[in-house]
């Protein structure tokens, strides 16, 4: 009897394995079929773009007047900030743009002229 419970822990483990496997390769296709009509962008170009875009930002010159704000009076008496929005996103996005645009040469696609 020992004998046939081992035998099941056993063939109950590498089904499990199996499983788990399966939705690793589930989760791997899923993932491709998603990309599958993604433009391709190497990942010299991602870095440079995520260097451009950081510094972009980092060199942005965030104002009081970008932002709209909301003050509560705390449980203390104190005043507190309790929401901070950005209102200039447009301005933040033509700026960021603009030093894309200086980095990389812009080419019209083939079927768009």
């Amino acid at each position: 009897m020992s004998e046939t419970k081992e035998m099941l822990e056993a063939t109950v483990k590498g089904l499990q394995d199996k499983v788990n496997q399966l939705n690793v390769d589930l989760k791997a296709k899923q993932k491709e079929l998603e990309d599958v009509n993604k433009p391709v962008l190497s990942s010299n170009t991602y870095a440079s773009l995520e260097d451009i875009i950081g510094n972009a930002l980092g060199d942005y010159e965030f104002d009081c007047g970008h932002f709209e704000y909301e003050f509560n009076l705390g449980y203390d008496n104190k005043l507190e900030l309790s929401d901070l929005t950005f209102t200039d996103a447009y301005e933040l996005a033509e700026y960021v743009m603009k030093k894309i645009d200086n980095y990389f040469k812009i080419e019209e696609d083939e079927n768009n002229s």
